[in-house]
């Protein structure tokens, strides 16, 4: 099915690489005929390749914004709608970051000037977005607002840390600003809980490569790649999903409801060997 998302527009955040579920979103998004702008952080865009992703999208226009500040997040949704000639129909918010995890500092020595710029990035930006959005009427009736998340906001992962309470925050806002979107706007708000994936940021966090494997060997349909995401994501902003709000989606081949697998048995033994 071609042109899913024809004559829509939105923005997109979070795209660092091709490996990034928002870069992989942002070519299906183009490729179903949406127009969009492109956003990271300042030094996310200095370290990344998103010009590239850019060109190839009819050449996206380019937003900077850090998530933390609110004139930051005000100037982005009135540059985009300028750019793209009104409200937008769509958002992703594909954004994360824990210093405590990237210095090796365990969930019972935090640094809490750390978790508080993990929750303030991760989550309170995810509020903060909609939050502009709103007060800015910046999105159309029926438009879809997604963000991505992962199973540690329900389960503990010890080596998720703190970012498991974020992304526990950020599914209790959709679920919190997707009522009032909802009942005011006809908004819809959803969080999509993504299978363990080969990013640039995921990749960062210790074990990954192992516990990949594990949730590999555990689902049924095995883990759903950066592009799987990008699909799903395209058909929740698409009209097909348009009575889908203030959902957790679990987005992981089956892992969430999967107790038990041979299969992590038998990759034990290999290694084992």
């Amino acid at each position: 099915m071609n042109n899913l998302l024809k004559g829509k527009k939105g923005i997109i955040f979070g795209a660092l690489n091709d490996k990034s579920i928002a870069w992989q979103t942002a070519i299906k998004c183009y490729e179903q005929g949406a127009e969009f702008v492109l956003t990271n952080a300042p030094i996310a865009m200095r370290l990344g390749e998103i010009n590239n992703l850019a060109a190839a999208c009819g050449n996206a226009q380019i937003i900077p914004c850090d998530v933390s500040k609110n004139e930051d997040m005000e100037n982005l949704i009135a540059k985009s709608m300028e750019i793209l000639g009104g409200k937008v129909d769509f958002i992703l918010h594909s954004v994360g970051m824990s210093l405590n995890i990237r210095k090796g500092k365990d969930y019972t020595d935090l640094d809490y000037k750390f978790m508080h710029d993990t929750l303030d990035i991760s989550a309170m930006s995810f509020h903060r977005l909609m939050q502009t959005v709103y007060k800015m009427d910046a999105i159309n009736e029926w438009g879809s607002i997604v963000a991505l998340t992962y199973i540690g906001a329900q389960k503990v992962f010890p080596d998720y840390s703190e970012m498991g309470d974020a992304k526990s925050l950020l599914e209790s806002f959709a679920r919190g600003f997707g009522y009032r979107l909802g009942k005011e706007r006809s908004v819809r708000v959803n969080t999509i809980s993504q299978s363990p994936t080969k990013t640039t940021a995921g990749s960062g966090v210790k074990g990954f490569g192992d516990f990949y494997d594990y949730a590999e060997a555990l689902s049924p349909l095995g883990n759903a790649s950066a592009e799987d995401c990008a699909n799903y994501s395209v058909l929740m902003f698409s009209d097909l999903s348009r009575k889908v709000t203030m959902q957790n989606l679990f987005h992981d081949g089956g892992f969430s409801n999967t107790g038990f697998s041979y299969d992590v048995f038998k990759m034990m033994d290999k290694k084992s060997e």
